[in-house]
């Protein structure tokens, strides 16, 4: 795309940025943001954001580039960047990275209008930033290692002796991290201290869920915790590393049913607040959400009316226990898993 927008922009471009929100007064700020683009910082799976990326561009006009990194290490350097930082958005895997930045107000108030596009339940009450997609929590296990009347109730019972060496995780990574903060945040520290101390004991840890989810299919271990996408992902290719899994989805508001949220914010300090305010709203809304039903990411929507892939079990079946995403306290999980020698 030439680095100045065509002058002649024709009225179903104007139609569809006023549709945006973004207004008359911000249209010539539109046309300044496509020619120096929006910079996102992102932490999501690099093919999903890609395919946003290309249609909000597409639909717009406003050019984006990329920077590409993992939840912890982007909101780490947002953080040591400051009021400084070259990026307009931030976007996640989990939420606790979002908590992080928030926490330090480098976040700017989203649109009313963005909001009111998630319900409540997918966003922090302080409306700086949201939710944009999410993940469950799911018991990956080999089937004819594990018949289903042996299968754990609940994700706590996975610190029990009787599981040693039959289970794994990634607990290096923010996605299992993550499921930690929700089992602290709903059963305590003492608790969750205990669990993690079972789970040192029987954990076969792997570099990824990917990677533990094919140990599960290669009968090294009889089951894993991932997030449910890795298999339909999987699944939807052709099947090589999930042919002989079950996934077991623990419900009834355990820790173990926990939905993980994607999260996206602009950040206080861009130079291009209309522009990046209309990307993020354009994520919640229908362009955005509509490739997670339509592609190959198999995440689940979360804008307000939003059909997810339907091969995927619905939200509301999933029993999902409540979680304050605000809440999630990555520095004393963090501390939690390293006491434990998991990290």
């Amino acid at each position: 795309m030439s680095s100045r927008l065509n002058s002649h922009v024709d009225l179903s471009r104007r139609s569809l940025v006023i549709a945006l929100g973004l207004g008359a007064t911000a249209l010539s700020a539109q046309a300044q943001g496509a020619a120096d683009g929006l910079l996102i910082y992102n932490a999501q799976h690099v093919s999903l954001t890609r395919a946003w990326v290309e249609a909000f561009t597409r639909d717009t006009g406003i050019k984006v580039t990329v920077r590409d990194g993992s939840d912890y290490e982007l909101a780490n350097q947002i953080i040591q960047e400051g009021a400084a930082s070259p990026a307009d958005i931030f976007l996640t895997e989990n939420s606790p990275a979002m908590t992080m930045v928030d926490g330090r107000k480098l976040f700017a108030p989203l649109d009313a209008a963005t909001l009111a596009q998630v319900p409540a339940a997918f966003r922090p009450d302080d409306g700086h930033w949201t939710g944009i997609a999410a993940r469950s929590t799911v018991f990956a296990y080999r089937k004819t290692k594990l018949p289903r009347d042996k299968l754990p109730k609940s994700i706590m019972d996975l610190a029990d002796p009787s599981w040693k060496g039959r289970i794994g995780a990634a607990p290096a990574g923010p996605d299992f991290q993550a499921i930690v903060s929700a089992v602290l945040q709903l059963k305590g520290e003492e608790a969750t201290a205990a669990w993690l101390k079972g789970l040192k004991e029987n954990l076969v840890t792997y570099r990824g869920n990917s990677v533990a989810m094919k140990a599960t299919n290669d009968g090294e271990i009889e089951g894993s915790v991932i997030y449910h996408y890795y298999y339909f992902g999987d699944m939807s290719k052709r099947g090589e590393n999930t042919e002989k899994l079950g996934l077991h989805y623990f419900r009834n508001q355990d820790p173990g049913a926990f939905v993980s949220i994607s999260g996206g914010g602009v950040l206080a300090s861009s130079k291009r607040q209309p522009q990046a305010q209309a990307f993020i709203k354009w994520l919640t809304g229908k362009g955005g959400q509509d490739i997670l039903r339509t592609g190959n990411s198999f995440e689940y929507a979360v804008g307000e009316g939003a059909a997810s892939n339907r091969n995927l079990v619905p939200i509301p079946e999933l029993q999902a226990p409540k979680i304050e995403m605000s809440k999630l306290d990555t520095a004393k999980t963090q501390d939690l898993m390293q006491k434990a020698g998991l990290l």
